[in-house]
Order: structure tokens, then sequence, then C-alpha cells
């Protein structure tokens, strides 16, 4: 009995699929986001750091607009990717102040550990999502053996705009073990007021999922975007109609490095086969939106390799091209020795992020991005994991990893996007 233990539970896991596949729910066809208010507000962009906490690594930011127009993000915090003294971060902007509260801890892995009754080795993305009911719910990644490849996704969910959270509950998303479920981009709604969930998969083959939550957070539907092995992860969806939207997914497969996408016309019953799309990424996370116009947003590393340069691009038509209107970051070329490297980001702390960093605290601020950045082989400049959200003021924020330091914000008005845009021309 115990040698055909193994086929029992491949056999249970396909029995599984089929059965789920059959009790499939009705297609529904997708929401477009509100259209945000008319922005008059001039051409302008600010930037400022959202966390504060010194000494530590902070990765994967994102965003979720709260009911009364502040921004809250979300990161993971620790002495570095993996370590067991990882925390989910958040902090809260508030535009009328033009400032980030003081970041406080969401969970961490005891917490974690204790609610799921099981062993949590370590915690990872998180991204929050808006439920039909108005609830914000949070998802991130526990690993309880092994790298990335083993995670299961956890949720909690909140009613009073992520203040409290409900205890964390360990998502089901496949019949085999529940391994290999991650998150990195935004949920969206459907018309009938379930949320679509865009996930990937890295256990053994690469790639992307889309999940359809109940109001409950229950997973109703699970479908595959791309086949194994393409090297295709970290999927976005961009709503572009009611039937039509475009994915794209950073790819981590052969040259010529280009993010893959694939595009659906009947709101995701069926999707085009993936290929490559005209926008560069070195095997690195990136993040998009649609426009009231219609145009998209991406904000990406947009070289063949590395992430020490990070721009703003913007398509026209669906996403089949791409030009590229603001750098955000570059530097490339510059000093990587500790002494040269150090001297350089003295330069840009004390320069660009407006108000965030003072004087007197620069050289902290200093010791924080070298503990991070430097080792005796050298140093790294790093501008990864951009997370855009535009919020119905009509402005646009974005967040991404700064130098495995701090995260930054970078906030822009539509006017100053349509100029940068004409300039580009």
């Amino acid at each position: 009995m115990k040698r055909h233990a193994p086929l029992l539970l491949l056999l249970l896991a396909f029995g599984a699929g089929f059965y789920h596949a059959a009790q499939r729910p009705p297609a529904a066809a997708f929401r477009a986001s509100p259209t945000p208010e008319a922005n008059h507000q001039p051409p302008i962009l600010r930037s400022r750091f959202a966390s504060s906490r010194l000494h530590t690594q902070a990765h994967a930011a994102s965003l979720v607009e709260l009911q009364d127009g502040r921004i809250r993000a979300f990161w993971f915090s620790g002495s570095r990717e993996g370590a067991p003294d990882v925390e989910i971060r958040s902090s809260v902007f508030d535009p009328a102040q033009g400032s980030w509260s003081a970041e406080q801890k969401v969970v961490n892995r005891e917490r974690t550990q204790h609610a799921l009754q099981r062993y949590v080795a370590k915690l990872g993305n998180p991204v929050a999502g808006r439920a039909a009911d108005g609830s914000l719910w949070l998802y991130y990644v526990t690993v309880s053996l092994g790298g990335w490849a083993g995670s299961s996704i956890t949720a909690m969910r909140s009613t009073d705009e992520g203040d409290t959270w409900s205890d964390p509950r360990r998502m089901i998303t496949s019949p085999f073990l529940n391994l290999s479920t991650l998150v990195r981009n935004a949920p969206f709604q459907y018309a009938d007021g379930t949320l679509g969930f865009p996930v990937y998969h890295e256990f053994i083959s690469k790639f992307g999922e889309l999940l359809r939550l109940d109001s409950g957070g229950a997973i109703v539907d699970k479908q595959r975007l791309t086949p194994g092995g393409r090297g295709a992860l970290q999927p976005v969806l961009l709503v572009q109609g009611g039937n039509e939207a475009r994915v794209l997914m950073r790819y981590s497969g052969t040259p010529p490095y280009r993010a893959v996408t694939i595009t659906t016309e009947d709101a995701g019953r069926h999707w085009s086969a993936p290929a490559k799309s005209a926008l560069p990424n070195p095997d690195s996370a990136l993040s998009a939106i649609v426009l009231p116009d219609g145009r998209m947003l991406a904000a990406l590393n947009d070289i063949e390799q590395g992430r020490d340069a990070l721009s703003l691009m913007v398509s026209a038509d669906g996403g089949r091209t791409w030009r590229k209107v603001y750098q955000l970051e570059d530097q490339r070329g510059q000093p990587r020795d500790e002494a040269g490297y150090v001297e350089h980001v003295a330069g840009l702390l004390a320069g660009p992020v407006e108000g965030a960093v003072p004087a007197a605290e620069r050289q902290e601020y200093l010791d924080s991005v070298k503990s991070q950045a430097c080792t005796p082989q050298g140093c790294r400049y790093e501008f990864s994991y951009p997370f855009l959200l535009q919020a119905r003021s009509g402005d646009i924020h974005l967040v991404y990893t700064w130098n495995r330091a701090f995260i930054k914000h970078v906030q822009f008005t539509p006017e100053w996007l349509r100029r940068q845009t004409e300039r580009a021309r």
C-alpha cells in the first residue's frame, strides 16, 4: 500500500482538478477602474521615502488607495530577504500633508505561524486588494520549507482600512501539496463582484496563473495563463474593456530579454499564445496601469541586464509598442568600490528626495544603504520591484525598492506625465 501512496496522491490531485474544471463558475466581464476626478494640478513630480526603518532591508512594496483618499503602502523588511526576522510593514501617505506616517509592523513570522498552526520559515511579497463589500484583503507569501518555489499565499482581512487585521489564514490554491503560489501585482474586479488575482508558480517550471475569489476570499476558479517552461511570472493584468485585457509578465528565460505578454478578447475565457513584447526585462518585476484615455503606463528596468536603471514608459496602441517618457533612476557606470559608492550615494541622498533625509540624518541613512548594498567584492545599485497606482484624485503614485535599504515614493500629476510624453515624441 505504501509504495502506491504517491500514485494515489497524484490521482487524487488530478481528480480534484477535473472536478474543479467541471464546477467552473460562469465567466464574467472585467470591471474597469473608476475614472479619476478631473485633475487640474500643474506639472508636478515629487519624491520621498515611504519607509523610515534604518539598518534593515526593505523590498517588494505595493499600494492600495483608502476610502478617504490616503494611500497605504506595504512591503517586507528585515535583516535580509528570507531571514526569520522579516516582517510585513506598512505606512500611510496623506496627500493633503504630502508626508508618510511612521511605518508600523502589520504581521511577522511568529504571528503567522501561530495562526496557521504550522511552521513558517519566512515571509515575502505583500499585495492588498479591495473586495466588493469594501473590506481590504492583504495577501502575502509564506514559506515553510525550501525557497520561494515552496511558497503558499496567506491572507488577512481588514474592515478599518488596514488599522487592524484578522488572523492570518492559508489559502489553498493547489490540490497537490498547496505548493508554489506567489503574489506580486494588484488584484482587479470582475463585473459580478468577484475579485481577479494574478499570481504565479515557480516550482520546477515558471508560469502565470489567475485566481478568482468570492466576497469571502474563497477561490472559485483558477486558470493558467502561460504554459510551463516559458519563464513567465509575476503577471500584471491591464483591463482594456469589458472583454479585453492584456497581461505583462516578468521574463526569466533566454535572450532577447523582453517582458512576456498575452491578450484576451473574451474576458479571459481564452488567451493568446505568450509572446515577447517590446519591453526590455532583465528578469525583474514590472508594473503597469491603464490611464483614463486608454494609454498604458509602465515602470520597469528597461535594460538587458541588472537593476541599476528604472524608467517610465507609455504605450498608445494597447501595449504593442512603447516609448520611454522619463528616466527615474540611472546609475549605470557609477562607482562600485566602497569609497566611490559612498560618495556618490551621499550626493543622491542630498539631492532629489525632497524632505525625506534631513542633513543631520544623512550619515545614518548612508550607513543603512551601505550595509545592504556593499560587500567586500564591491557595491551595487538597485532600483527594482516598481508598483504603480492612479488615485481617484488623478495623481499617479509609484513605489519601488531603492538600493534594498528603503522604499522610494514618486508622485506626479497627469499634466506632468502629459508634458513628459510630449517631449519624448
